[in-house]
């Protein structure tokens, strides 16, 4: 199966079924190689009610290779890039850890339930995975101030380059 037809499958089974809390979306004219989704936050998490948008970049030599996945709502976790660029630590997406068999889905689905259940010791974030271990209650504090001020709207998503 070429690259396109499995892109093109599982576009279409995340857009017709796709996991709890996730919307997925193309953006206007783009290939199908970019994702645009909208996560929302688990219930139980400390990032309800917040909407989150990520971007997913699926290389052209997907599934071999896995897919590129960005916060693009800022975020106060320990698992993500805590600027503009959004990255995510997240064992699923390591090449060393990549399978060929893994569908985008299933990475939606863990990148959500890091919301639930942030992996302090496989940080990106050192200073917050640090305080989400030590001081619960001032990452919780900080955590929920963002939700408030970047995702309690629509998620916003960056022009796409032409």
């Amino acid at each position: 199966m070429s690259s396109n037809k499995r892109i093109t499958k599982e576009l279409a089974e995340a857009t017709t079924s796709p996991p709890d809390g996730i919307t997925v979306s193309l953006p206007p004219s783009q290939a199908i190689h970019t994702w645009q989704v909208t996560l929302s936050a688990p219930q139980s998490s400390v990032y309800a009610p917040g909407r989150f948008g990520l971007l997913v970049t699926l290389p052209t030599d997907y599934p071999f290779k896995p897919p590129v996945v960005r916060f693009t709502t800022r975020i106060y976790h320990p698992n993500v890039t805590n600027d503009s660029l959004g990255n995510i630590c997240l064992g699923i997406l390591k090449p060393e850890n990549w399978k060929p068999s893994t569908k985008v889905s299933a990475v939606l689905e863990a990148v959500r339930q890091l919301l639930a259940e942030p992996a302090p010791d496989d940080p990106l974030e050192d200073r917050i995975a640090e305080e989400f271990k030590n001081d619960r209650a001032t990452f919780e504090k900080k955590a929920k101030d963002q939700v408030e001020k970047y995702a309690l709207g629509e998620p916003a998503f960056p022009a796409a380059a032409s």
